[in-house]
């Protein structure tokens, strides 16, 4: 079967579907990523087809309106911000969807396109499953991930969660009107199966209707699946990302690993900062305080643990032989190594983490990070969260000398990891794209 895996956003968004793709790839399927051009590499790397998105996420992030997301201190006011974000940039990529799944028998999509991608499935003709990284079906459990908040009380959970969806769907509106409008002028005469205007008019309706299968990529242990939650939705386990069997980790890297104990690994993804400068100089700081070497991944927000050798040095905040700055490097050869793992909670760093067995430290900056980082805290890997915006030397300092040197966080951290090799998220989709292949 040719199976279209569609999804957008950032690095964190695409690497766990790199997995998935080579899982259903292995299975005789053949599996097309189609997501934005700049992640080419990091999927064909992993043996899948890849059909290029015309968005570039980091620099969206990196325009005026990304960086607004940081004039926004609450929950819902960065939540109004990125959907503004999303209504400017989502019209982009209808086309490239379109044509993907004109040459392809199913769509996986990631909820971040479900909305369009569904659209364009139905009016042609295509069976479609959703496959997520975030619990975003509304409960009375918890608060929408995407708020930033993690509980209001049942009732208004599950208000919320429904407000959240709806607010999804205006966002692709007039992109899924579109799609949808070309897509039946080029099928009359032809046998259009096309709903037109009404499949547009009830997105999230119109799926939950149909029952529509679900696939969350995370562990049940981790968020334990609803009580309330229709059928069709599954918590399977997460989905791992490739690793090519060449993939190593560079050897200055790796010299620095050897060269002392165990480092603490910080970093934020593909978060953006308002002043990358003043806020490595302060991680630094507060790992030397706690008596701890460093790795610092520079991520999107251009974050060093070191000076460039030409006299750009922080002083105190510096780097020295105790740091080291990194670019990407496979966290699953990484994390082990580490003594714990500072990072923004972002799932699929969050994942990185646990599958690892390390303590954690999550620095939560915005959207779903708050909802991974209290679950890290619940699970018992982390001594607590240490949200970007409180950050400062003397609380990092001490989240980072009790999770180091407390043996009851790397303890728990080491069970909580055995429990989810044990368990096989991508083989729970792979079943499910069977099913639809054998029709």
């Amino acid at each position: 079967m040719r199976v279209a895996l569609m999804t957008a956003g950032s690095r964190g968004d695409v690497a766990p579907y790199t997995g998935l793709a080579h899982r259903l790839a292995a299975g005789g399927h053949s599996v097309t990523v189609v997501t934005h051009a700049s992640f080419a590499k990091l999927v064909t790397a992993s043996g899948a087809a890849f059909h290029p998105l015309p968005v570039d996420p980091r620099a969206e992030l990196e325009s005026a309106r990304g960086r607004g997301l940081h004039r926004s201190r609450t929950g819902a006011g960065k939540l109004a911000r990125v959907i503004g974000l999303a209504q400017a940039v989502v019209g982009r990529m209808a086309d490239g969807l379109v044509e993907s799944a004109r040459h392809s028998d199913a769509l996986l999509l990631s909820a971040s396109l479900a909305p369009l991608g569904h659209a364009v499935a139905q009016e042609l003709g295509l069976p479609s499953m959703g496959v997520y990284l975030q619990p975003l079906a509304p409960t009375r459990a918890f608060a929408p991930p995407v708020t930033g908040t993690r509980s209001w009380g049942g009732p208004a959970n599950l208000l919320a969660g429904h407000a959240v969806n709806h607010a999804v769907d205006r966002v692709f509106a007039d992109a899924t009107r579109t799609a949808v409008r070309e897509l039946l002028s080029d099928a009359r005469g032809r046998g259009a199966h096309g709903h037109g205007r009404a499949a547009v008019r009830t997105g999230h309706r119109a799926r939950e209707r149909q029952s529509w299968r679900v696939h969350h990529g995370f562990s049940p242990l981790v968020v334990p699946r609803p009580g309330d939650w229709r059928a069709g939705l599954t918590v399977d386990g997460y989905w791992w990302p490739h690793d090519p069997p060449e993939a190593r980790l560079p050897d200055r890297l790796l010299a620095f690993l050897d060269a002392g104990p165990p480092p603490v690994f910080v970093g934020l993804g593909s978060a953006t900062v308002p002043d990358p400068a003043r806020l490595s100089a302060l991680l630094v700081r507060a790992l030397r305080a706690a008596g701890l070497r460093g790795v610092v991944q520079r991520g999107w927000g251009g974050l060093r643990a070191e000076g460039t050798g030409d006299g750009d040095h922080w002083g105190e905040g510096g780097g020295g032989e105790d740091m080291l700055t990194v670019d990407e490097v496979p966290h699953s050869l990484l994390f082990p190594r580490m003594a714990a793992v500072v990072h923004h909670a972002g799932a699929g760093t969050t994942a990185a983490g646990l599958r690892a067995g390390v303590p954690a430290v999550p620095v939560p900056i915005q959207f779903d990070e708050a909802f991974w980082a209290s679950r890290l805290t619940a699970l018992g890997v982390s001594p607590c969260a240490v949200p970007l915006r409180r950050l400062d030397e003397r609380a990092l300092t001490a989240a980072l000398v009790e999770a180091t040197r407390r043996p009851p966080y790397r303890e728990r951290a080491a069970e909580v990891a055995a429990r989810l090799r044990a368990e096989d998220g991508a083989g729970a989709v792979l079943a499910s794209v069977d099913g639809l292949a054998k029709g």
